[in-house]
């Protein structure tokens, strides 16, 4: 397991929050009409009640370079050295999408690099992204997480066609000073941990030669939990903070169940939780950042807040963070 710590020369700071979510919205009724399926089957074993799903002529790359121009404005910059794509749907092979997200804000020559690691890419972004500017390589790093799972998943499987949606969300980390006082806190990224088990490669993956996605659901929810309680425990335990002493849980938008079931593991009251997926369903590499943005809309982080991020996705791959929320503003495309 690979971590960072709470000891950087250099801290992270998040500034800005951004998200892009396509205008159309399908609900379980609209699958309901194509699939053997109901709104009460979908919404009673995942908590989604509709999904917003891009348009054939959306890309990822738009998607994310709208989310990031977002965050950017969110953080009232203009730029940034390195623009970080997490994404599990590239609009190619070959290149990476990220230097086309650049460019589309206005940045070609800065460093762009795509990551991969399905639905924990943001936690691994923000790890990645914290760890360089905490090395002292970057200054300022925009971490996208954008998804077109609609490109990848089978329309007549109802097994995945009910969970996924499209989306992006976006962060910015900036060079921060040493904290003198409390309000200096704000927005720092603590601490974070990643992990990875190969041997569950075939549980959540698109078979080589093969267009869509496939997935066992039920092995996946067996081992996302008690993996998401250890790794969220950990990175909390590293900063020095018992359960009760997380003001808000926002884990990958999987499955209501499963977050349900690690905040119960956690001792963590529900109104603790930061649950948006009955609005946008599971958008991988997006959903935390989705998330955040849905919660500080509605008051549910308050500056100072300590936040822990827990995600765990194919790979199998999975990583936690911990920060103190910042007084920011999302901004939607």
């Amino acid at each position: 397991m690979s971590n960072h710590g709470t000891h950087r020369a250099i801290p992270a700071v998040l500034t800005g929050l951004g998200t892009c979510l396509p205008e159309r919205t399908v609900t379980n009724d609209d699958l309901a009409q194509r699939l053997d399926t109901s709104h009460e089957w979908i919404h009673s074993r995942t908590g989604i009640a509709r999904r917003r799903i891009a348009d054939p002529g959306t890309s990822t790359a738009e998607l994310a370079a709208a989310a990031g121009s977002a965050a950017l404005e969110s953080a009232g910059r203009t730029s940034c050295d390195l623009v970080l794509v997490a994404t599990t749907t590239p609009d190619r092979a070959c290149p990476a999408t990220a230097p086309q997200v650049a460019s589309a804000m206005g940045l070609t020559g800065v460093a762009a690099f795509d990551l991969s690691a399905v639905c924990s890419g943001f936690v691994y972004g923000l790890s990645v992204a914290a760890a360089m500017i905490g090395a002292g390589t970057h200054e300022s790093v925009l971490v996208i997480g954008a998804e077109r799972y609609s490109a990848i998943v089978d329309p007549e499987d109802r097994g995945t066609a009910v969970i996924f949606g499209d989306g992006a969300g976006a962060v910015l980390l900036e060079r921060g000073r040493e904290p003198r006082g409390e309000g200096d806190r704000q927005g720092l990224v603590l601490h974070t941990e990643l992990g990875s088990d190969g041997t569950g490669v075939d549980l959540i993956t698109v078979p080589p030669g093969e267009r869509y996605l496939r997935m066992e659901g039920r092995e996946v929810y067996t081992r996302a939990v008690p993996t998401m309680v250890e790794s969220a425990r950990s990175v909390a335990e590293a900063v020095g903070w018992r359960p009760e002493d997380i003001d808000a849980f926002v884990g990958h938008q999987a499955n209501l169940r499963i977050l349900e079931s690690v905040a119960k593991r956690l001792g963590l009251p529900p109104e603790r939780v930061i649950a948006n997926i009955e609005d946008v369903g599971n958008t991988a590499a997006a959903s935390i950042p989705l998330a955040l943005a849905w919660a500080a809309d509605r008051g549910r982080l308050t500056p100072g807040d300590r936040v822990v991020l827990t995600a765990f996705g194919g790979g199998l791959t999975w990583g936690s963070a911990a920060l103190l929320w910042p007084d920011v503003r999302p901004v939607h495309r």
